[in-house]
């Protein structure tokens, strides 16, 4: 049995073992197996309102310095300053903001480039992972320095600890998949004030996540068509692969190695980015984004192109181009040979990041500019 189907064994077992007993009882067999998998820290936290594992386990920085598994994540905050200092190559604002809405509330971070604009600037809103914070994956992502050489606003939600223990994006709720409510309504309204406020042009409006961040904002392309132009997903997962915890678990360990998904009901470009030996998000759910996404193998009028490649020294990668029948590309499917869940091309300055390539920030920018909305 491979580790990902003897980790959803474990949880099953662990969930009958539980039938008859308490919720609380039933909770703690369902915690013990996520830390004999790595999925859970030692020292469990207190349940919060949504409790899911943590996608990413102690990032490997820290592990290095001998630090103890326990809560690691309040030495992590406390460690990164809350405002980064401007730098040479991303010289711009990076202002604090809150947003609210109907759905709730959350902080962000904006990048606004230094330059001047010379008109509406795009706007890539960027989701982080699990276990990371808006101004962590600002730096491993190192998408402001991107954004101010090509003059584009960046946006970082912020997930709060209130409403998922492990900082994640609630894809895997049903509550939290459909336009108009929980945190889909939340990061579309957000978008919308910061294209308001900021003189963003509304058709130039992508949204890209890691792992958890990348399932969400898949879910915010199926659901919000008409507001991002382009949807980038890096370790992440379909749009509603699952509907609670548990299909959750099966989803993200590969149950089903990456069978059909219901198909958006309206085409939105797409790049996705998976490493062939993640062990965390298993690698079927990049390829079958990939297909819900395009409709391949249902729409005939679509034509791929497969090419392979490495960035330099770095990982190589096979990369396939989806175009329509009017040979425009419709989606770029990058799997990324002997990486695990980590950012291609990442900085180690930020966490869960593989510094090897190919530069997935840079690849996401060049394919959201070439798309507009409409």
């Amino acid at each position: 049995m491979k580790p990902y189907e003897q980790f959803v064994e474990n949880i099953l077992g662990a969930v009958r073992s539980g039938q008859g007993k308490d919720p609380a009882a039933a909770t703690a067999l369902i915690q013990d197996a996520l830390r004999n998998a790595g999925l859970m820290p030692a020292a469990a936290e207190p349940a919060a309102r949504t409790p899911f594992p943590d996608l990413n386990g102690m990032p490997d920085w820290l592990r290095r310095t001998g630090a103890p598994a326990g809560d690691w994540r309040a030495r992590v905050d406390a460690l990164r300053p809350r405002t980064p200092a401007a730098t040479p190559d991303a010289p711009g604002q990076f202002l604090d903001g809150v947003f609210s809405n109907g759905a709730g509330s959350r902080r962000y971070r904006l990048y606004v480039p230094a330059r001047a604009a010379s008109g509406p600037r795009p706007l890539v809103v960027m989701l982080h992972g699990c276990q990371q914070s808006a101004g962590d994956f600002a730096a491993g992502t190192a998408m402001n320095r991107l954004a101010e050489e090509h003059g584009c606003l960046v946006l970082y939600p912020d997930q709060e600890r209130g409403a998922n223990s492990s900082n994640c994006w609630n894809w895997f709720d049903a509550a939290h998949q459909k336009r108009g409510q929980g945190e889909p309504a939340l990061l579309a309204g957000m978008t919308g004030q910061v294209v308001q406020e900021h003189g963003a042009d509304p058709r130039r409006v992508y949204v890209a996540g890691l792992s958890a961040g990348g399932a969400m904002a898949a879910v915010l392309g199926a659901a919000y068509p008409d507001v991002y132009a382009a949807v980038g997903v890096h370790s992440g997962l379909p749009a509603g692969a699952a509907r609670d915890l548990m299909s959750g678990l099966h989803a993200m360990k590969g149950s089903g190695k990456g069978g059909r998904h219901a198909p958006l009901r309206r085409r939105v470009p797409l790049i996705v980015f998976h490493g062939d030996q993640d062990a965390v998000v298993h690698p079927s759910n990049g390829a079958a984004l990939y297909r819900q996404f395009t409709g391949a193998g249902a729409d005939a009028s679509l034509r791929e192109i497969e090419e392979s490649g490495a960035a330099g020294a770095g990982r190589g990668h096979t990369r396939t181009t989806a175009l329509d029948g009017g040979g425009r590309v419709v989606a770029e499917y990058w799997v990324v040979h002997g990486a695990g869940h980590a950012w291609a091309g990442g900085d180690p300055a930020g966490s869960y990041t593989d510094a090897t390539g190919p530069d997935a920030s840079a690849e996401m920018l060049r394919f959201f500019l070439d798309r507009t909305a409409g």
